[in-house]
């Protein structure tokens, strides 16, 4: 908590809670930004794509699993979804974690990517997450209901997803394989459960890291994104 101007304690934002000592960015590619925040708790690295000129007031914010990346499951879907959408108006941030697999530093993490894109003029934002890092995206969408307005899961866990009631019916948008070796695939079902809604699609024949549906998870995820955020927008 920190002091307000009336005396009055304000909630730290997660922007506070990062503790960001220092930052760098550099242009490294059309549309895209690598931005490097340092702090006490390690390197927190963000791949930024923006589109030209004026942007969507939405937002799509993606993150990793227990080992981290910017690259996302399947065929490095997130940057395929990143270029994609970029191209239509609609920026997204990829984002590197401080510390992988620590879920309350990680959820942080995205709840501040969630804040930068807000405070770059979007109304509406989805986060989405792979493996562990769809616990991280809905335990920030139940911590951030005013800034979430969706979540997408890419064979996600179900520990740490027991706040997921508190989505309170905002859509969400999962896939998971059937032949996961790492997570089976109950454990979509049982946070599709928990949420009490859910579109949740079982990839056949398809591992973990579900690379045989790149395809599919791609055309899906875009056409949701248009009905839940981008067709909502003028």
């Amino acid at each position: 908590m920190s002091q307000s101007g009336n005396g009055q304690e304000t909630p730290q934002t997660p922007l506070d809670a990062l503790g960001i000592m220092a930052s760098q960015q550099a242009i490294i590619g059309a549309n895209l930004r690598h931005v490097e925040m340092y702090t006490m708790r390690g390197l927190l690295s963000l791949l930024w794509h923006e589109p030209d000129g004026d942007a969507k007031p939405v937002a799509v914010v993606m993150v990793g699993g227990a080992m981290g990346g910017m690259l996302g499951p399947g065929d490095s879907l997130y940057h395929a979804l990143g270029e994609a959408l970029v191209a239509r108006g609609v920026p997204s941030i990829r984002l590197s974690y401080r510390k992988p697999n620590d879920l309350d530093s990680c959820c942080v993490d995205a709840a501040a990517a969630v804040q930068l894109a807000v405070g770059s003029g979007a109304d509406h934002v989805v986060i989405m997450g792979h493996s562990f890092g769809g616990a991280v995206a809905i335990r920030v969408a139940v911590g951030l209901a005013e800034m979430v307005s969706g979540v997408v899961t890419f064979a996600t866990q179900s520990a740490g997803c027991e706040v997921a009631g508190g989505l309170q019916g905002r859509p969400l948008l999962m896939f998971h394989g059937d032949k996961d070796s790492i997570l089976p695939m109950d454990a979509s079902e049982v946070v599709r459960a928990i949420a009490g809604s859910g579109d949740l699609h079982i990839m056949p024949g398809d591992d973990h890291l579900l690379a045989k549906s790149h395809d599919v998870m791609f055309e899906t995820t875009m056409k949701w994104l248009d009905e839940v955020l981008i067709g909502a927008t003028p």
